[in-house]
């Protein structure tokens, strides 16, 4: 089978939706090494951690003849290049498919991570609202099959698009396997080292924006003991300076830690290294940072309302996303109930295995198949 990607995220994006787009190509060439995998980008940028995708020899990468008009070639010409190759099957990996891909006689398949941009608009511009509404309404009408991955988004999509529920396949994504790699404690040292970690640390990681609300785990630190220690990983958006603000005014300071500079490779040290991660996240299409801290046998408490109890299974806790107090009674009684926390490591890294990725890549190419024989 040849199967072409959009891969644009997959050599431009080192977050979310290039996480996901990485997974899944590294996923199926490893696991069906018998296809042909074609990867179509608009350009290439060097990054140690996309190297592997240009090692896989069933892979071949495809970019412009040009480096004019790259958005015109994404969009629709790329349709030219995928019948000139004899892609079977292209898989739109965030969100959109090109113009013109239903009339070429290619199957076609997207995945849709969310649609936050229509359940919380206040977070994105006018604009970007316009580009994502278009775009995800164009491929949702298109595509022969659309993936969701997360029931949460399933949801959304037949209630906000109005998409028949039997177009829509729920297929969970999985995490990088670093993540389950227990790491020597010579790698635990040189991570604690090199970013000055506490001894015992509550862990979040995400870009700090509202949506994310890590003020709300700020104000939790608040009522917890002062020698709590709170570890935050990821880029500072403006919210960064409301949430620094309520830290600064409130005395925290010695007791959060901001990294915004990680190296990916230092992920799986720091999460497996904390005693507790807190996602109090408002929206997500699936929520990944909990399923890293579940594999790294790592307690989670995430926030109610979205897709997190998806992730974390029945054995993490969730709370109320506005209510600090509810979040501070769970971190309590985690970190005071060592049977407990015993309890949730055992029972976390039991749900993810549902997410291991030859589970997951026997779920794709089903999808994949099934769409070739429709």
């Amino acid at each position: 089978m040849r199967i072409g990607y959009e891969a644009k995220r997959a050599f431009l994006n080192t977050t979310g939706l290039g996480n996901y787009s990485r997974g899944v190509i590294g996923m199926m060439a490893s696991n069906y090494p018998e296809n042909e995998y074609y990867l179509y980008t608009p350009k290439i940028k060097a990054n140690k951690q996309f190297e592997f995708l240009s090692q896989i020899t069933q892979v071949q990468t495809k970019t412009p003849k040009s480096d004019y008009f790259t958005a015109l070639w994404r969009s629709r010409g790329v349709v030219f290049d995928l019948k000139h190759d004899g892609i079977e099957l292209y898989h739109g990996l965030s969100h959109e498919l090109p113009i013109g891909i239903s009339d070429s006689g290619i199957k076609s398949v997207v995945t849709i991570h969310d649609l936050i941009f229509m359940r919380f608009p206040q977070y994105f511009g006018l604009v970007s609202r316009k580009i994502y509404a278009a775009k995800i309404k164009y491929a949702c009408k298109h595509a022969d099959r659309i993936i969701a991955v997360s029931e949460k988004t399933k949801a959304d999509l037949v209630q906000l698009l109005k998409v028949h529920p039997e177009m829509i396949e729920v297929l969970y994504q999985g995490c990088d396997d670093s993540f389950r790699v227990k790491q020597s404690a010579a790698k635990v040292a040189e991570v604690r080292s090199k970013y000055k970690l506490p001894p015992n640390y509550i862990l979040n990681v995400g870009t700090i924006e509202p949506r994310k609300n890590l003020l709300l785990l700020t104000k939790a630190l608040l009522y917890l003991p002062k020698d709590t220690q709170l570890v935050v990983v990821g880029k500072k958006g403006k919210y960064f300076e409301l949430v620094n603000k309520y830290v600064v005014e409130h005395r925290l300071t010695e007791q959060v830690l901001f990294l915004d500079s990680v190296a990916f490779a230092d992920l799986p040290a720091i999460y497996q290294q904390a005693q507790l991660f807190v996602y109090p996240s408002r929206y997500e299409g699936f929520g990944i940072p909990i399923l890293e801290a579940l594999v790294s046998g790592v307690p989670a408490i995430g926030a109610k309302g979205s897709c997190l109890e998806e992730a974390g299974g029945p054995d993490s806790l969730y709370c109320d996303p506005d209510d600090e107090t509810d979040l501070t009674e769970k971190i309590r009684l985690v970190l005071d109930n060592e049977d407990l926390r015993r309890k949730m490591i055992s029972k976390g890294l039991e749900y993810s295995h549902r997410f291991e990725e030859p589970k997951l890549a026997a779920q794709m190419m089903n999808l994949y198949n099934k769409i070739l024989h429709a």
